[in-house]
């Protein structure tokens, strides 16, 4: 994983929280996951492959995503919207806690990120 400026515990709470989005018995249907990059995570909605003509691969729906200032130390929510285009999130401020977004997206029933 390309984690660097990432705080490494913060990226295994993600991973953490996506696997435990979908149970066990329902992940040949979907999953959760996320990529990870120098500056944010994205966390990914993943379904397989509904027609074989289109291939092996299953498909990759951005949700959210979570970015971390270095300078800060703040995490910062954005949601992506119809062109895949991401936006910040007005509804909460950034937190020094990543748990904090997590929970939010969880909790705030706001359809934008769970539909």
């Amino acid at each position: 994983m390309a984690t660097t400026g990432l705080p490494e515990l913060d990226v295994a709470r993600i991973v953490k929280y996506c696997a435990s989005r979908v149970p066990e018995q329902y992940r040949h249907e979907i999953r959760v996951e996320c990529d990870v990059s120098p500056r944010h995570v994205t966390l990914c909605e993943c379904r397989p492959p509904w027609h074989e003509d289109f291939g092996p691969e299953w498909t990759r729906f951005p949700i959210a995503r979570l970015h971390y200032t270095k300078k800060t130390g703040l995490w910062t929510l954005y949601w992506r919207d119809r062109h895949l285009k991401f936006h910040r999130y007005r509804f909460l401020e950034p937190s020094p806690h990543v748990q904090d977004l997590l929970d939010h997206i969880d909790n705030s029933g706001d359809p934008i990120f769970w539909g």
